[in-house]
């Protein structure tokens, strides 16, 4: 059994941007997109003109947060063999329904490809007032270019 990490959300937080569950690079280092072939990073710091993207993973997270923008996963826990959804069985849901009477302020969600969503939408469906966006996968394994995955991200927090 794999766990997802805790959200970094705060007060502030009106984008909630999520994957499905860390991979295995992310599981080893403790920290979200931590595959050095994953766009994650790069996308948000170009979006932020804030490059080069830090390599303290705090720093990135500080970050996402001044821009009001939190993360997490859609998935608690689950099993899994290597690093690809589609292998994913067993799975339970993160506790959205606490997240977002906790933080009200979140109006929009950016999911980090179409399994978190499809995951999403499953568990949760259409919430109420959040406006739901699906990106493509910010993954080594979705061999879009960079500059494509760029521009089709940018349009999320225009």
């Amino acid at each position: 059994m794999i766990y997802s990490f805790p959200p970094f959300v705060n007060a502030e937080t009106e984008i909630l941007i999520l994957g499905t569950m860390p991979g295995i690079a992310s599981l080893e280092k403790q920290e979200y997109y931590a595959h050095p072939r994953n766009h994650f990073w790069k996308i948000i710091y170009t979006i932020f003109d804030k490059l080069p993207v830090a390599g303290v993973f705090e720093e990135k997270i500080k970050l996402l947060q001044t821009n009001k923008v939190g993360i997490w996963d859609v998935l608690e826990n689950c099993e899994r063999k290597g690093s690809l959804d589609i292998h994913i069985k067993n799975h339970k849901p993160n506790d959205f329904e606490s997240l977002f009477k906790e933080y009200p302020n979140i109006k929009k969600i950016i999911f980090n490809g179409k399994e978190s969503h499809r995951y999403f939408i499953k568990n949760f469906r259409q919430i109420k007032g959040i406006t739901y966006y699906v990106m493509p996968s910010t993954s080594p394994a979705n061999t879009m270019s960079f500059e494509n995955k760029l521009k089709i991200w940018s349009t999320c927090f225009e």
